[in-house]
């Protein structure tokens, strides 16, 4: 039987999963041929730069959920409190309660991340931007918004580390009941 190729926003998905797993240099081709049932040949054609073009496309395809789900609600939301608490259940939801590891976060700390840097800064640093923005609609001075924001973030990436290296899944969840309680919304997640 002839197996069908997964789309390309399958084929990211299927990627990044293997990313997450083994790290930038970590991941092989042939881990990635495995988890996606392409060979080199097909990959090459999906991907022509191979790996770091992979890894590229996965990191714009998490930047461009991220865009969508939590950067424009921040942005666009009319009420700023709504697009906060909408960003802190977007992200629940996309790390997986602390399940799921932030490839962007764990590529800026790889070796690999030096050649990823732009996609990176851009990524960490518009979600700090959108935050400090929808704080300081909200009430906050400008530069509290922003230390905020950058705290924000910070204590989420954190969190995510600490959960995964206390095996302890919690700890993600807390974290973000004491962002929302800092950020004046409920402590609800």
């Amino acid at each position: 039987m002839r197996r069908i190729a997964p789309d390309r926003d399958q084929l990211l998905g299927i990627v990044a999963e293997v990313f997450r797993e083994h790290g930038y240099e970590g991941a092989s081709l042939a881990l990635i041929g495995e988890a996606t049932g392409l060979g080199k040949g097909s990959l090459y054609h999906f991907f022509p730069g191979g790996k770091e073009e992979m890894a590229r496309a996965v990191i714009a395809h998490i930047d461009g959920w991220f865009e969508d789900n939590v950067f424009a609600p921040l942005r666009d939301s009319t009420d700023p409190q709504a697009g906060i608490g909408h960003m802190f259940e977007a992200t629940d939801g996309y790390f997986r309660s602390g399940r799921r590891v932030c490839l962007i976060g764990a590529f800026a700390l790889d070796e690999s991340r030096d050649l990823f840097a732009g996609q990176i800064r851009d990524y960490f640093g518009r979600w700090i931007m959108r935050l400090a923005e929808a704080l300081a609609r909200s009430g906050h001075r400008p530069g509290e918004a922003s230390e905020l924001a950058e705290e924000t973030v910070a204590a989420i990436q954190g969190a995510l580390t600490l959960a995964r290296a206390a095996n302890d899944l919690d700890v993600f969840s807390r974290a973000l009941r004491r962002l929302r309680m800092r950020l004046g919304l409920p402590a609800k997640i």
